[in-house]
């Protein structure tokens, strides 16, 4: 099995976009003062021993209520319309597949985002059609379409889950990952696979593709001097391969980098492809 396509795997919030989905969409939309309803969550969480996310998706439902409001798919659709993304994001993907294509016409290349941020306003994004596949935390929707309770919950570590998923084409979360499936079989390797985080968070899904040979970024705001530290820690910590501004123009750094890293994995991609070639003739 020729295994030649390179996934580009996203977080979301902060990565692609300045601040999390929520600050764009459920927050405004609620009328909720952005401190002190994370400062709660996190208080109930700590006092109940909780998921946070777990708990801020259940609190949702309850201040939505709150104003006769209905969360519904349709609204995560609207709201989805509002969220501002990084300089260059727009374009990003076009622009990484054209450059796949025009220099290594045999490589694919997949893009993802995996987010503990709602998945039905992952699917109602800007940039959805750009993307192979979405995964992120999912309200379960009544027969009048209205949310009622947490479906699935993505946290820092459940993240690499869905990274195992795409490395052996089980993409559905119906689908059973459990079984052995030997590393030749399997569609995406690890080590195809490029990580783009901007924090603390992604480090579980960062270690698990470092240990695997795979590649992880980190970025951050320009104006931002604390999380160019924490990209910072995570480079001193191996963590990720490299650092980069934000920016996902042509003239950014991270593009060039990028560039650079599938030159390298296309390398071997072909190598290893060749070598396959010429065992099987012998």
């Amino acid at each position: 099995m020729k295994q030649n396509t390179i996934a580009l795997v996203y977080d979301f919030d902060g990565t692609l976009t300045p601040k999390t989905m929520q600050e764009y969409t459920v927050i405004p939309r609620l009328k909720l003062n952005s401190k002190k309803f994370w400062k709660s969550i996190l208080d109930e969480a700590k006092a109940s021993d909780g998921e946070v996310m777990m708990i801020y998706m259940r609190r949702l439902i309850t201040e939505a209520k709150k104003l006769n409001f209905d969360i519904t798919k349709k609204e995560f659709k609207i709201m989805a319309s509002n969220i501002k993304y990084f300089k260059g994001v727009k374009n990003w993907f076009d622009n990484i597949n054209e450059y796949v294509e025009k220099n290594h016409r045999k490589i694919n290349i997949s893009h993802y985002v995996i987010s503990a941020g709602h998945h039905e306003i992952l699917e109602s994004s800007m940039i959805r059609n750009k993307l192979s596949n979405v995964f992120g935390s999912q309200y379960y929707f009544d027969d009048y379409g209205h949310a009622t309770f947490p479906k699935t919950v993505v946290t820092d570590t459940v993240k690499t889950q869905f990274l195992f998923r795409i490395n052996k084409g089980k993409e559905k979360i119906s689908d059973s990952i459990n079984s052995h499936m030997p590393e030749e079989c399997r569609p995406i390797p690890f080590e195809n696979m490029i990580y783009i985080g901007d924090g603390l968070t992604d480090v579980p899904s960062m270690a698990l593709i470092k240990k695997q040979n795979g590649h992880a970024i980190s970025v951050y705001p320009k104006e931002s001097k604390e999380q160019k530290k924490v990209s910072s820690e995570l480079l001193n910590a191996d963590r990720v391969d490299f650092i980069a501004e934000a920016n996902y123009t042509k003239s950014g750094q991270l593009y060039k980098r990028m560039c650079l890293l599938i030159d390298m994995i296309s390398a071997r991609i072909k190598y290893q492809n060749e070598l396959l070639t010429t065992s099987s003739r012998q």
